[in-house]
């Protein structure tokens, strides 16, 4: 009888530390551009998303078209989303970026408009009455106190992104989505579970730093909380 091979990757083992050791280079390569895909998708998705919501605020009647062509993107499959956008963009990064921002604007634009018609109305008045002109009363006023809904926006949409980068895989450009298409392909376990693995965890981290951010820049909620009965 043939004894079984010494180690676990010759066993194709789900578990093994031997492809830990020896791909490490990979996986730091893909998790490197997993994270640089997220945050670069949600940074400008972010950039594109206050202002939107701020004019859905200003003007009653832009509401209902953001909103509605935002949730129409959002109910596009994502391998429908890189098919529409190939022509533009072709087989690269920017394709996988620009998917992932059109995704992203929904919950940012729903959660940051949510946010700004929050504001109490006798709030804003308050501040007209001191003198506090449109632009300062947006960034002193309304922008902080509309943070909480729009940093739980920002959060599902950064773990939503994380989950969508792997997506990317098709094109050649997911991340750790790479990893997850070829072991899913070669049936090579450990890449399997590892990159998923990996997924979980930095969209777990993410999710914990900004909830960290939220808390740093909203410190009146803290208050708020702690003086209810």
């Amino acid at each position: 009888m043939t004894a079984p091979p010494d180690d676990c990757l010759a066993r194709n083992e789900w578990i093994c530390g031997e492809y830990l050791s020896t791909r490490r280079q990979i996986l730091l390569d893909a998790v490197v551009q997993h994270l640089q895909l997220t945050s670069l998708s949600v940074l400008i998705a972010l950039v594109v998303a206050v202002p939107l919501a701020v004019l859905a605020r200003r003007w009653g009647w832009a509401a209902g078209p953001v909103l509605a062509l935002t949730t129409v993107l959002y109910t596009i499959p994502s391998l429908a989303m890189f098919s529409l956008l190939l022509p533009v963009y072709g087989l690269s990064a920017s394709l996988v970026v620009a998917g992932l921002v059109l995704y992203s604007l929904t919950l940012l634009v729903r959660n940051i408009l949510a946010g700004l018609r929050a504001v109490p109305e006798d709030t804003r008045q308050a501040a007209r009455g001191m003198g506090y002109g449109p632009v300062r009363l947006l960034l002193t006023v309304e922008l902080p106190l509309a943070l909480p809904a729009a940093m739980a926006g920002l959060r599902i949409a950064t773990v939503s992104a994380v989950s969508l980068v792997t997506i990317g895989a098709i094109v050649g450009f997911g991340g750790l989505g790479n990893l997850i298409y070829t072991g899913m392909n070669t049936y090579f376990k450990a890449q399997v579970l590892t990159a998923s693995v990996l997924c979980v965890v930095i969209a777990v981290a993410a999710d914990l730093l900004l909830l960290g951010v939220q808390r740093v820049l909203t410190p009146w909620e803290r208050a708020t909380r702690a003086v209810r009965p």
